[in-house]
């Protein structure tokens, strides 16, 4: 099942970034080189998603690397469907997206952290007579990846990966590692612990799961930007699991799609149920799950428990956010940007996810979502 999991991943990833290619280039001129079959106002190839295509001309976002695997996906069914409309989506992390789309650069952003007021008390400057609202159209685990020669199956808790990340632990023989991994032959190899060099959501939900399961050992506060001292940092996801697949030795949280893409073991995570708990997109599901929306006025902010000790629970984990205005969104822009969410949150969008190793949003969550998308104006 793995193994196949892992070969869709690469066949899509590969196909994805082909399409992301031709949409750059095709952003640079006038020439339609997306090679889909599909025309503007809502035709369809034949077997292409059930999309209703709406706008045309060139749409501009960026944000979150989490997503990035997620939405070039759906970049590629939307293209097949709908060819009047170039979507580019680039992975500049977070807080550079919310801050391209605070300054009226991107149609829309990505986050894998809700607006924090200041933002949204900004956001009045692009949302003319609106807010920018957080929706939450996916989900997965942050998995821990690492690189440890004759170490097949590595488990850590919160403190120890605590320790690890603020450079207390620092060698991959240290005994609370042993303690946890009594049978694996652990050698005495240098912890080289990588984290992200961009303000990024994965860090911010990565640290307040160190900070709500292993408090008394992280004293950093949570955040999009790294805080601990020590470590060597990387630019986004695939920067982080790039140097965590070449460096023995080497430790760094990323989606669980970097490290199914790319081949890199995940750690299994002591909670404190009864048995460790793997990185899956069903075990960060069970997690989601228990998560409520905490948003207000159309605003669809989620609030998770990254302390659960629930049994088959997977705490890492992240909802990831498509953050637009509510009201006041630039006229040209406006119908490509609802026709292509609409796609996100159907039941076809969401349905691809969980082959990709992303969770689909609850259906009472994503429900909400569509309405909200619904009365974007």
């Amino acid at each position: 099942m793995k193994l196949q999991r892992k070969n869709r991943l690469r066949a899509l990833s590969v196909s994805a970034l082909a399409v992301t290619s031709a949409l750059v280039l095709s952003a640079c001129g006038s020439d339609d080189n997306t090679g889909g079959g599909g025309s503007e106002g809502g035709q369809k190839d034949a077997g292409a998603a059930d999309i209703k295509c709406d706008g045309d001309g060139n749409l501009i976002a960026s944000g979150s690397s989490a997503q990035k695997n997620a939405v070039d996906a759906w970049v590629q069914a939307y293209q097949q469907a709908c060819s009047g409309t170039k979507i580019n989506y680039k992975a500049t992390g977070s807080g550079a997206g919310i801050q391209e789309f605070l300054q009226g650069k991107t149609a829309f952003a990505g986050s894998d952290s809700v607006l924090k007021e200041d933002e949204v008390a900004q956001s009045a400057k692009v949302c003319k007579s609106g807010k920018a609202v957080n929706l939450p159209l996916l989900a997965g685990p942050v998995a821990i990846g690492y690189n440890l020669s004759g170490v097949d199956d590595l488990v850590l808790d919160a403190s120890t990966l605590a320790k690890i990340f603020d450079s207390k632990i620092t060698k991959w023989d240290d005994a609370a590692i042993k303690k946890l991994n009594p049978d694996a032959d652990l050698p005495s190899t240098k912890i080289q612990a990588f984290h992200r060099s961009d303000e990024s959501g994965t860090t911010d939900n990565f640290t307040s799961y160190l900070a709500a399961a292993a408090s008394s050992d992280w004293k950093h506060e949570p955040g999009k930007a790294w805080a601990a001292k020590g470590g060597q940092s990387a630019d986004g996801s695939a920067g982080v699991a790039s140097n965590v697949k070449q460096t023995e030795g080497a430790i760094g949280y990323f989606e669980l799609s970097y490290a199914t893409g790319n081949n890199i073991p995940a750690v299994q995570l002591d909670t404190g149920a009864g048995d460790p708990v793997e990185a899956t997109v069903e075990n960060s599901s069970a997690a989601v799950s228990a998560g409520k929306v905490v948003g207000k006025d159309g605003d669809l902010a989620m609030e998770l428990d990254y302390a659960t000790k629930e049994e088959g629970a997977y705490p890492i984990i992240l909802v990831t956010y498509e953050i637009a205005c509510d009201k006041g969104n630039k006229a040209e822009t406006l119908p490509a940007t609802k026709s292509f969410l609409k796609y996100a949150a159907s039941e076809d969008g969401q349905k691809l996810l969980a082959d990709i190793d992303y969770a689909p949003m609850p259906e009472e969550i994503i429900t909400q979502v569509r309405k909200a998308v619904d009365s974007l104006a």
